[in-house]
């Protein structure tokens, strides 16, 4: 088992930052892999990015613009979010996969981002 507490969210506007953080109950180092996801009104959850040991990965509309990393003193999963679009407006979540598993099976209760033109 293991618990997530997102926080960073918030309003900003059109070309600005936000960083999302996700803190851990448990060692990053035992969890196969973190990732962000986001849902849109009306729109299905995606996911945004992943890190695991061995490499990160991104949703293509989001290369470039956004960084995801860990500080595994913290047991913290960051999302750096830059030149963030209206589009970007979401709810954002953490999960956490579990080493040999498929799915994410633990998540945070989710930080609204909301980005103004």
């Amino acid at each position: 088992q293991v618990q997530l507490a997102e926080s960073g969210g918030g309003l900003v506007q059109a070309g600005g930052s936000l960083r999302l953080s996700c803190t851990l109950s448990r060692s990053v180092f035992s969890i196969g892999a973190m990732g962000w996801f986001r849902q849109a009104p009306g729109k299905q959850r995606e996911l945004v990015a992943t890190i695991t040991s061995a490499n990160t990965d991104y949703e293509d509309s989001v290369k470039g613009r956004f960084t995801i990393s860990t500080d595994n003193a913290k047991n913290t999963v960051y999302l750096q979010m830059n030149s963030l679009k209206p589009e970007d407006t979401a709810v954002y979540y953490c999960a956490a996969r579990e080493r040999f598993s498929r799915e994410y099976g633990y998540w945070g209760q989710g930080t609204q981002v909301t980005v103004s033109s």
